[in-house]
């Protein structure tokens, strides 16, 4: 067992952006089920009051509850589950619009179901947090302070160039922690609950955790009454992760119609267990593929759905990455804009992110060393896009058999900016 479950709880990244519970705010909370949001909210609100609306007697109780009696019988609380009682929305809102409720956490990991009924009752009054599951940089800080990711610093810098020089080449020997965190997560994914448990145990929990998706999240979006064709769906998709979404050919492979199957992809969408990057046009002329490309919050599920307990190689390791850049911009709120590039030429990017400073440039290759060719399409992009192009980025890997990963920030050229990162220090 790896010696990351010695943490009694990893510190997570968002808990410094929400808003303290003496601030008038409404909180709203939501992630895929399982991520830490009830630990992260009783931590960071450990005077507020608990209720979970999972237990029957509690929506009951509060289904009750006259509207006027809300702020003296509930007053400020952290409201876990909160899509399954519709009925405290309203009461929630008269409290707090009284001024008799100052602050109050709402948390659910049915993104339609929760969001549907902040836009019905509650907008203008709350504020939006989602949580994803473990970061690299979380998961090696552990139960200590995290240090910001190099991606979140350039992304951020007034001048990327520089931040990725200012980084130091090669890190200290003593960075051993960062090292298994990036093995677990390319192994395993970022869900807490995994890291107190053994190999075989942590298998069990992401088969465990499937089913109970499927039951409770999936009941909650859909009702359907035959879960089946969904679960052989669901199986489809995690094969196509890193994949380019053809409705039709998702259909066909799954015996379904091609709209179910894009309601089936939102239904994923949704409950944050995968999401879409958009392919990005370089000019309105631009030649690129046009549809989505499909990717999975977390690769511990991909695998027990594929059953590839590998090495994260090919479109496992690109998932990894993809997955990993955008947890850190959407848990940071930066104001980056992600998608993929793609030609009908065959010249892909893997990731495209868009800031105000310019466009950088991202490559996954599993390999533990760089070679030429490893570059060419981003090369090809910065040709393309001229000024625009800030920077590029090879992500190196581990190597085959999954052994120690190399360490080492190489500047490969200076015309167009292009370096070699491993995976372990751009996200870590």
């Amino acid at each position: 067992m790896s010696n990351l479950g010695d943490n009694a709880q990893c510190q997570r990244l968002l808990s410094d952006q929400l808003p303290r519970s003496d601030e008038r705010c409404l909180v709203v909370l939501t992630g895929a089920r399982q991520v830490g949001k009830t630990t992260l909210a009783q931590a960071t609100y450990p005077d507020v009051r608990y209720l979970s609306l999972d237990a029957v007697e509690t929506r009951v109780a509060l289904g009750a509850l006259p509207a006027d009696r809300w702020a003296s019988s509930v007053g400020p609380a952290l409201l876990d589950e909160a899509h399954k009682a519709p009925a405290i929305f309203d009461k929630l809102k008269f409290a707090y619009d009284a001024g008799d409720v100052d602050f109050s956490a709402l948390l659910g990991s049915a993104q339609i179901m929760l969001l549907r009924r902040v836009r019905e009752s509650l907008a203008g009054r709350v504020l939006l947090y989602e949580l994803w599951p473990l970061t690299l940089s979380e998961l090696a800080a552990g139960s200590g302070p995290i240090e910001r990711p190099l991606l979140l610093r350039v992304v951020e810098a007034d001048d990327p160039r520089a931040e990725i020089d200012a980084a130091p080449v090669v890190l200290p020997a003593e960075t051993v922690a960062l090292r298994q965190s990036a093995d677990h997560l390319a192994a395993w994914g970022g869900m807490p609950s995994l890291l107190h448990l053994s190999h075989e145990r942590r298998r069990r929990w992401l088969a465990s955790y499937h089913d109970t998706y499927l039951q409770r999240d999936l009941g909650d979006l859909a009702r359907l009454s035959d879960l089946e064709p969904f679960h052989r769906f669901q199986r489809l998709a995690a094969l196509r992760s890193a994949g380019i979404v053809s409705y039709a050919d998702l259909a066909r492979d799954a015996g379904t119609a091609p709209r179910t199957a894009r309601n089936y992809l939102e239904y994923l969408r949704l409950s944050y267990q995968v999401f879409l990057l958009q392919p990005f046009r370089p000019s309105r002329t631009a030649a690129t593929v046009k549809a989505p490309k499909l990717f999975w919050s977390d690769v511990g599920l991909v695998r027990h759905l594929t059953g590839n307990w590998g090495p994260a190689t090919g479109a496992l390791y690109e998932n990894l990455v993809v997955a990993e850049a955008v947890k850190l911009l959407r848990t940071a709120a930066a104001d980056v804009g992600s998608f993929y590039h793609r030609t009908y030429g065959g010249s892909e990017v893997d990731l495209i992110l868009e800031t105000s400073r310019g466009i950088l440039a991202i490559e996954a290759k599993s390999r533990p060393t760089w070679a030429p060719r490893d570059f060419s399409a981003l090369r090809r992009l910065a040709a393309d896009i001229g000024g625009r192009f800030a920077a590029g980025i090879v992500v190196t890997g581990s190597d085959p058999v999954g052994g120690s990963l190399h360490d080492q920030i190489e500047r490969v050229d200076d015309d167009p900016p292009l370096w070699a990162v491993p995976f372990h220090r751009l996200f870590g």
